[in-house]
């Protein structure tokens, strides 16, 4: 279908949320915000205030729900903008989390394959042969494949301690230098085609004896980090990239989520991981305080039906272990 949709002023963007609804009491802070924001940005913040029509399927004869055009009563774009600086403040605790995780992470991969090969990033050997060989069909192989990714982030790198060494030393850079320019994606890739001890070595220092869990961790929190790092809409996101559940008992209150597969594919979840991660990494950081913190000061918006628990939220989750011990931290 051809996109035929014409550019709208911002005027006229005020005048269509108003023609279907939504209230805007002050238009000129309405305009301010759509200028700053953009429209389609903060879509997604009123998408929630729509109405919803239950309508049958033409093909199947099933009936599902549809979102209209128009606003339920009582919908303001004041309340969107709410959502909007919440979902900022828990993508930023997010960010926090994910920082400290993938820092740790790439030092006990730099520290593990370092030990062997000053270069193991770049030789084949140190990696499964389904990562390290080119398989049927294929002309390079996944590792091959992620050394151009590499090279291409090295580029474009303008870190002094790069310049620094390439200048002394030349190239390949030691893996303990390299990985300080992989992103969370090139860490979780390359994680997923260690070899099986190694990847079990890396994985127990975070209390996972199961090294597909912490594989499927790193690819979630990578999808996570890069939500994060585009600015987009994570409160009630529905996870495309879901990670796995460890063994039974092995993270308790993981257990909660175990059979429900709506949970599974909610926010929270990776806000537990991040938590267990942290206690790992930084025992005496209160970052889960924060969460919960945060996790009270949902806004009250005025459609209601809309809070916190569309992130995923389990009753009784403050009781678990994992988010315990609510003295005030860094």
């Amino acid at each position: 279908m051809a996109y035929d949709r014409p550019w709208k002023s911002y005027p006229e963007q005020l005048e269509i949320l108003k023609s279907r609804g939504l209230g805007c009491s002050d238009e000129a802070k309405v305009i301010s915000y759509l200028q700053r924001l953009g429209y389609y940005r903060l879509s997604g913040y009123w998408y929630p205030f729509r109405e919803i029509k239950l309508e049958q399927d033409v093909t199947t004869r099933k009936l599902k729900y549809k979102r209209l055009d128009n606003f339920v009563e009582n919908a303001q774009f004041k309340d969107a903008v709410q959502l909007y600086v919440y979902d900022k403040k828990l993508r930023l605790l997010a960010m926090d989390a994910l920082e400290r995780i993938e820092v740790a992470v790439r030092c006990d991969i730099a520290y593990l394959l370092g030990e062997r090969d000053t270069f193991a990033y770049r030789s084949p050997e140190q990696f499964d042969t389904r990562f390290s060989q080119v398989g049927d069909g294929h002309e390079r192989s996944r590792h091959q494949e992620w050394l151009d990714k590499f090279e291409v982030s090295l580029d474009r790198s303008k870190e002094e301690f790069v310049k620094h060494y390439k200048e002394k030393y030349g190239l390949p850079l030691p893996i303990w230098v390299a990985i300080e320019t992989w992103d969370f994606g090139l860490l979780s890739t390359l994680y997923a085609g260690m070899k099986y001890k190694d990847k079990e070595a890396v994985a127990a220092k975070f209390g996972i004896s199961t090294p597909k869990v912490f594989e499927s961790w790193l690819r979630s929190l990578n999808y996570l980090r890069n939500i994060c790092a585009h600015h987009s809409r994570l409160w009630n996101r529905n996870v495309v990239d879901q990670p796995k559940l460890p063994d039974v008992g092995e993270v308790p209150g993981l257990e909660e989520f175990r059979g429900k597969h709506d949970l599974i594919a909610r926010p929270f979840l990776l806000f537990c991981i991040m938590r267990h991660l942290l206690e790992k990494i930084c025992p005496n950081s209160h970052w889960h305080v924060r969460f919960k913190q945060l996790a009270s000061e949902f806004p009250t918006v005025g459609t209601g039906g809309i809070s916190a628990n569309d992130m995923g939220l389990i009753e009784g989750w403050r009781d678990w272990s994992m988010w315990e011990d609510d003295i005030e931290g860094k």
